[in-house]
């Protein structure tokens, strides 16, 4: 077992701890009077089927963080060829723009692994961050590798030639 390094804060020797947990990468993307926002979250899970709900995390000094409450949102799974998108909403360099569905409402990502549109449901305090909960109202998915985060780098979750469903 490796130990903290000495001389780390506490905080980051658990970010440290935590990140080797094994994310998926996504976009949260929402529309705050005719102006498109996303941000980069790896913190998103399913709660619920019934009703549907999922859950995203926040932080609470992201920029958007505010606009987002009491919105429609999008949460685009990332393919793994989409680094470049998630790094662009990360505050990266954004050489390459992000490609918007053209008509979609709440605005939503070209070419994802899959995405989940959803209302909001309700919001909790997480500490430095904001658990936001939004009800599913639309989702759609695509064969293909996913983009993944672990031990501070980026990496790839490759699709299994046969699913769950060929293990019973």
């Amino acid at each position: 077992m490796r130990e903290p390094v000495i001389g780390m804060r506490p905080e980051e020797r658990l970010r440290s701890c935590l990140g080797r947990f094994v994310t998926g990468v996504t976009v949260v993307t929402f529309d705050d009077g005719g102006h498109r926002h996303g941000i980069t979250v790896n913190s998103f899970t399913s709660v619920s089927l019934e009703p549907p709900l999922v859950l995203v995390s926040v932080a609470r000094s992201a920029r958007s963080h505010e606009a987002l409450r009491g919105r429609t949102f999008c949460v685009n799974v990332l393919g793994a060829e989409q680094e470049h998108v998630a790094r662009a909403f990360a505050g990266g360099d954004g050489r390459v723009p992000p490609r918007w569905h053209a008509t979609a409402d709440p605005p939503r990502l070209d070419g994802v692994l899959a995405y989940v549109s959803c209302r909001p449901w309700r919001d909790y305090d997480g500490g430095d961050h904001t658990l936001f909960l939004g009800e599913v109202t639309g989702y759609a998915y695509r064969d293909g590798d996913a983009l993944a985060y672990a031990n501070s780098r980026f990496t790839t979750v490759a699709e299994p030639t046969f699913g769950h469903e060929y293990l019973i």
